[in-house]
């Protein structure tokens, strides 16, 4: 069983490091990054990993073309690299498997499906104290409600992983794959995918204003571009994240748990030894479901938009 991870960067220092040293100790044999111009040395973090022997680096400048980044290196992963299984992620994402390593998990999938999503787990940002993000950042959302603020930044979603495909089509940031031989396996995840997409208030103004002003103007990022351009960036950090007190609030509360898991695992690292098998997680049948119905809730406002086009087109054409 070879499994590959691909992963599109573009400057995060903070982070791309442990998240390839990570996926490589859960079971991950080799890893394709595609680095967008980044600027903050993430690139060279990324050249000493492909010295190493474990990751193919490729390098794009200009206008972001995800989809067509993460598809090609799906395929290569299956034509160039012999990979059994492909993981596709960003870099603040780490796939956590339920039990073993990542690829017996995925190995255990029945033949004849190819397709399963790990169910993305919210860290909510923490004070900086000069610790590393995992060391901080032990608190995650806990999904009552299939929220789906286009402006809140821990919606519910899923990642997907699929069996390789020279013909794979991955879409909407890996969310979705397409594929015309591989049946998906619905209602059972082998992984959490452990998300930390804000980290700090210069990480969260960079991130939220190159993505609004680039390829993804989704609502929580016009928001921090807005808060940006309005000298008001700490105020719309501090929204997003948790003090003392508002940790305490949500744990008494329930809106939060601690999940030490990525620290633990790191921290394992660290002291050279290897990565314990986590203790399975009970809430994970109520963020699955609080996905799905998300999901019901993203297809209803999207079928309303597309009735408010056709209504318009229909007056057009009255017009005419």
């Amino acid at each position: 069983m070879r499994l590959a991870l691909t992963v599109v960067v573009r400057d995060e220092a903070d982070i791309v490091g442990a998240q390839i040293a990570y996926h490589l100790a859960a079971g991950v044999d080799v890893v394709l990054a595609t680095d967008h111009d980044s600027r903050d040395g993430t690139t060279e973090i990324l050249e000493e990993y492909e010295r190493q022997g474990v990751l193919r680096l490729f390098r794009e400048r200009g206008p972001i073309r995800e989809e067509a980044w993460r598809t090609s290196m799906a395929r290569r992963a299956a034509t160039e690299h012999g990979a059994d299984w492909v993981i596709n992620t960003d870099a603040d994402e780490f796939w956590v498997p339920h039990g073993g390593t990542l690829a017996e998990v995925l190995g255990a999938v029945p033949d004849r499906f190819g397709i399963v999503w790990g169910v993305s787990r919210h860290f909510v940002p923490r004070p900086d104290d000069g610790r590393s993000f995992a060391e901080r950042m032990t608190a995650r959302i806990a999904q009552q409600a299939p929220l789906n603020d286009p402006t809140g930044p821990y919606r519910p979603h899923a990642k997907a992983a699929h069996r390789a495909d020279p013909d794979i089509d991955v879409l909407h940031g890996a969310h979705l794959v397409s594929s015309a031989t591989l049946e998906p396996l619905h209602g059972w995840h082998p992984a959490d995918v452990l998300h930390f997409p804000f980290r700090s208030v210069a990480q969260y103004e960079r991130k939220t204003v190159r993505r609004a002003r680039g390829d993804k103007p989704l609502g929580q990022y016009v928001k921090g571009m807005h808060a940006s351009e309005a000298g008001e960036v700490e105020v719309a950090y501090a929204a997003i994240a948790a003090d003392d007190l508002e940790l305490e609030r949500g744990l008494a509360a329930g809106s939060l748990v601690v999940d030490t898991r990525l620290r633990d695992a790191l921290r394992a690292l660290g002291e050279g030894r290897p990565l314990d098998t986590p203790a399975a997680d009970p809430t994970l049948p109520i963020d699955a479901s609080a996905w799905r119905d998300a999901d019901v809730v993203r297809l209803a406002r999207r079928l309303d938009g597309l009735a408010v086009r056709v209504d318009r087109l229909e007056g057009l054409r009255a017009v005419g």
